[in-house]
Order: C-alpha cells, then sequence, then structure tokens
C-alpha cells in the first residue's frame, strides 16, 4: 500500500475550533457545522517547493500534500486536468477595465467543478470504508458523485428538484445512481437525505456536510495561484450557492500564504447570486454572519438556487475579510451575457458563470469594481448542458440556393 505524503492532523469545527480526530468518518460537527481538514503546515513546508510541481502531471492531484488522502490507492481519478485561464479580452478592450480572466471549470470530468469536492469527497470515502453515499443536487453534483462512485464502486443515492435539468438528471441516473425527483427544493432533498442516513445506512454527503469537499474545491485556489505565477488577482466573482469553492479558496490561500508560497495580499471575493434566491446578499448587506432561509426560491441559474447554506457564516466572512461584496444579478442580466459572451468570446458559459459576468458588468458601473483592477471569473460548468436559443435558418437542396439570403440572414 502505498503512503501519500500527507498532513493532516486533525479536523476543526469551523464555528467552535473543537478538535475532531482525522482518519474517521465525519459528518458535521457536534455543534452543527461544517469540518475543517487541518494540517501540519510546517512539515508540509519543509517536504515541497514550487519547483516540485513543475514535473507533475497537469492535474489537481499534484497538490497531493495539500490533500488529506492517504493511500494513493484510494484515489478515484476520471482525468482531472487543470483548467484553463481564458483572456475574456474583447468584454475587457469594450469595457475599458483591467484584465478579465475566466477560470472555465467546465473541462473537468462531468463537465463541471463539482468533480473537484466530488473526488475527494469520494476517495476519503472509499479510503474509510463507505459503501454507500447519497446527496441532494441541483444537477452537476450529482451527476459528480454518480461518476465517481461508480468508478469507485460504491452505492450511489440521489434526490434532485424535479425541475432540475433534464440532461442533468439523464447524466446522474444513466452513470449508475438510484434517481429520485422531488417536488420540492434542494433542501427539501437534503432533508430525505438527512432523515434517511438511520434507515437506509448511506452516508450523507450533501454540500459541507463532510469535511472534504472542501478541499476538493480548495484546488481552484491553489491551481490559480500556480497558474498566475503566485500572484493572486485583484479580485474573484464566484457564483455562491452552498459556497464551497468560495470557502476553499479562502482556505487555500491561507495555507498558502503560510508556506511561504504567497504574500498576504488577498483577492476581493465577490459572492454572486440571483435576485430570486440571494440569502448571502440579504446577510451581507444586513451585517448578519448568519443568512435566513430565502423563501421561493427561483431563478434560471439552478446551480445557485440554494435558500440555506450550512456554511453561510463561512461565506460571510470570506467575503467580509477580503474587503470583498456579496451581489445579486437578474435573470435578464444573466441570460443576457450568455449569449454575449458566446458571440463575442466564443466562451460557452453556463447560467451561473454568466452571473458572474452580469454581476462584473453592473458592478463595474457602480464602482465597486474598479476599471483598473484585475478579475478572474469561475465558469462552473460547460454551457452545453444548458438549454440555447435556436437561431438557425432553413435552405431546401431541392431548390436553387439564394446565396442573398444565407448572406442576409
Amino acid at each position: 500500500m502505498q503512503q501519500f505524503p500527507t498532513f493532516v492532523t486533525h479536523l476543526e469545527c469551523s464555528l467552535t475550533g473543537k478538535h475532531y480526530p482525522a482518519d474517521q468518518l465525519h459528518g458535521l460537527s457536534e455543534s452543527g457545522k461544517p469540518l475543517l481538514v487541518r494540517y501540519d503546515l510546517e512539515a508540509l513546508h519543509k517536504a515541497v517547493v514550487k519547483q516540485d510541481l513543475i514535473s507533475r502531471l497537469p492535474e489537481f492531484w499534484r497538490y497531493r500534500e495539500f490533500l488529506p488522502v492517504r493511500h494513493s490507492e484510494n484515489v478515484v481519478r476520471l482525468g482531472e486536468l487543470m483548467t484553463p485561464l481564458l483572456p475574456a479580452s474583447k468584454t475587457q478592450q469594450q469595457l475599458g477595465c483591467g484584465e478579465i480572466l475566466i477560470k472555465d471549470e467546465g473541462r473537468l470530468p462531468t463537465g463541471s467543478f463539482k468533480a473537484r469536492g466530488l473526488a475527494l469527497a469520494v476517495s476519503m470515502a472509499k479510503e474509510l470504508g463507505v459503501s454507500r453515499m447519497a446527496m441532494p443536487t441541483n444537477g452537476n453534483a450529482g451527476a459528480a458523485l454518480a461518476a465517481y462512485c461508480s468508478r469507485a464502486e460504491i452505492e450511489t443515492y440521489v434526490f434532485c428538484p424535479e425541475d432540475t435539468p433534464r440532461v442533468n438528471i439523464q447524466e446522474i441516473a444513466f452513470q449508475g445512481a438510484k434517481t429520485f425527483l422531488a417536488n420540492g427544493l434542494i433542501n427539501d432533498c437534503g432533508r430525505v437525505v438527512g432523515e434517511g442516513k438511520q434507515e437506509m445506512g448511506w452516508f450523507d454527503v450533501s454540500t459541507l456536510k463532510e469535511p472534504y469537499r472542501i478541499e476538493g474545491k480548495k484546488t481552484m485556489g491553489l491551481e490559480l495561484a500556480e497558474q498566475l505565477d503566485w500572484i493572486l488577482p485583484d479580485v474573484i466573482l464566484y457564483p455562491t450557492g452552498g459556497g464551497t469553492g468560495l470557502i476553499g479558496m479562502w482556505k487555500a490561500f491561507s495555507e498558502l500564504e503560510a508556506i511561504g508560497w504567497i504574500d498576504s495580499r488577498r483577492p476581493r471575493m465577490v459572492a454572486v447570486q440571483a435576485e430570486g434566491c440571494a440569502p448571502i446578499v440579504k446577510a451581507w448587506e444586513a451585517g448578519e454572519r448568519h443568512a435566513e432561509p430565502w423563501q421561493g426560491a427561483h431563478t434560471i441559474a439552478a446551480g445557485i438556487r440554494v435558500p440555506a447554506a450550512v456554511g453561510d457564516f463561512l461565506i460571510l466572512d470570506a467575503v467580509r475579510e477580503s474587503g470583498g461584496f456579496a451581489v445579486m444579478v437578474s435573470d435578464e442580466a444573466i441570460m443576457a451575457e450568455h449569449r454575449e459572451c458566446a458571440r463575442t468570446e466564443g466562451i460557452l458559459l453556463c447560467p451561473e458563470g454568466a452571473a458572474t459576468m452580469a454581476a462584473l458588468k453592473q458592478e463595474l458601473a457602480t464602482g465597486r469594481i474598479r476599471a483598473d483592477e484585475s478579475v478572474v471569473l469561475f465558469n462552473c460548468a460547460t454551457g452545453l448542458k444548458y438549454p440555447m436559443a435556436s437561431e438557425h435558418h432553413r435552405i431546401d437542396l431541392g431548390k436553387q440556393i439564394d446565396y442573398k439570403f444565407i448572406q442576409q440572414a
């Protein structure tokens, strides 16, 4: 059994700081809050230097010292390659602003950044002997769980709101998960998973209800820092539902500073939500540390339709500590940017990614993002999974081709 060079010391309650032993199966802390993985960062600092990364594969497992898997045979791989940073140069020119980069997470397995968190969660579940897992999902997380659990030979149950995008439902079921649609929202599906733990014997892998999805999403921050030569951007706009990625990146930056790979400068973290579901925005504006559940949640961007996030205070802490803010955008603005970015930059965003572009334009206009700031937007999934307006024309090959019509179409 090959040992991975991991430096985990313990788990820690994100609210109270209470310690929990590593290498044991945990859900939430006794306080009902997410557990965070803690490392011996001094030992990690002595064990690896930046130059060590050069010879490693361009995948997020290159950061193995920063991750909790102890035995290499438990790593569940589906080809988690580093995702590109794409310059939105035409948009930058049109807006007259600083550099805009889009981190395109749609290149990951199952077409979304959910692969990062679920690759780690399933790998750790395998290491800790889990044989059955369950989760609620708005789509992409369930698809990633289904794929990685099939790879790991772990039985999977996934519960979706009945208006989850059809392609996601089909993907989840086709990749082997027992898939159920429910007449409610993701938090209602989460209640089914939570209440069924004792009877069904499954491990609840809901967002932030186990410690390791954060560690997977943390690789976004590690990867971004390396891609930018260890100098972070001025602003990060992140589509925020459960907020695991925002929390994970903030954790990554702290760990990188602790080992001396980056300095103390941080991006301003901007949590982007939709007008129809913006509990984090409401709490941020009210100066609250916790968000009230959002009533009647609705938005075209299903991935950020999360009425209540168990890690709300962690999201809000990161936003405030960074000097950032939380902002909501309309579905109309999301749809407009979905189309505009495809036509201007050739980048097919998902609706949640389009929300970050809408937020950037909105906040450049208000001045909350300055024109001289460098910005990274996160496109969290491939746009190929989502409906696109049909704008094609038809020609009849049985008739003479009218090229004037074609030119003017």
